[in-house]
């Protein structure tokens, strides 16, 4: 992750990105003035301000409008007041910040001090990626674990093939003279299961 904003442009455009849970919007003003002040002393200029509230990791819906003002470069830093604002997961946090990286963006997260466009940064976000490489490994790791472990006591794994478990019936209802889109809708299945079964 190599990129930072050209030192020569000026003013800098910052995006800020705050983020709340639904039961904790009384924050919401605090990140919001807390980045304002970082930004005015830093001498640069606000572009746009992003608010997401809601809860649960995936929630951050408006996130992506921050990401195309990015993308159209229209802001030359995204501001957060803490990383777990930002990234939905550890794998999702360096992803996007690779992006940013890439298109010349800076990012900052002012909880943490922490600034990617200065070669610290740069180098803490190398080892994000690192960790984020680890812990892919580890759920790949899980997947296989359990997969194997499913084998042993004779179990299935992978989706359930409900479409076949009814192959017996499709057989029957086709004999009595039923259309294939009949079929589909009686047992709730799609028109392909019906025809690949049937054949």
């Amino acid at each position: 992750m190599g990129g930072f904003w050209p030192v020569a442009q000026l003013p800098i455009k910052v995006g800020l990105y705050a983020r709340v849970s639904t039961i904790d919007q009384q924050s919401l003003s605090l990140q919001l003035q807390a980045m304002r002040s970082y930004v005015e002393n830093r001498k640069w200029s606000i572009a746009l301000e992003i608010k997401d509230i809601g809860s649960g990791a995936n929630q951050r819906p408006q996130r992506e409008l921050l990401l195309a003002a990015a993308r159209r470069r229209e802001i030359d830093v995204v501001m957060v007041w803490k990383l777990d604002r930002w990234g939905r997961s550890l794998s999702d946090l360096v992803v996007s910040l690779k992006e940013l990286s890439e298109l010349n963006v800076g990012f900052v997260s002012l909880t943490e001090a922490l600034d990617f466009s200065t070669p610290v940064g740069r180098a803490m976000a190398g080892m994000l990626a690192v960790f984020a490489e680890f812990e892919r490994d580890i759920l790949k790791e899980r997947v296989r674990a359990g997969i194997a472990q499913a084998r042993l006591e004779g179990k299935s794994h992978g989706r359930p093939q409900s479409a076949a478990l009814k192959k017996k019936q499709i057989k029957a209802l086709f004999a009595k003279g039923l259309s294939k889109s009949e079929i589909s809708r009686r047992l709730g299945i799609s028109r392909a299961s019906v025809r690949r079964l049937l054949v």
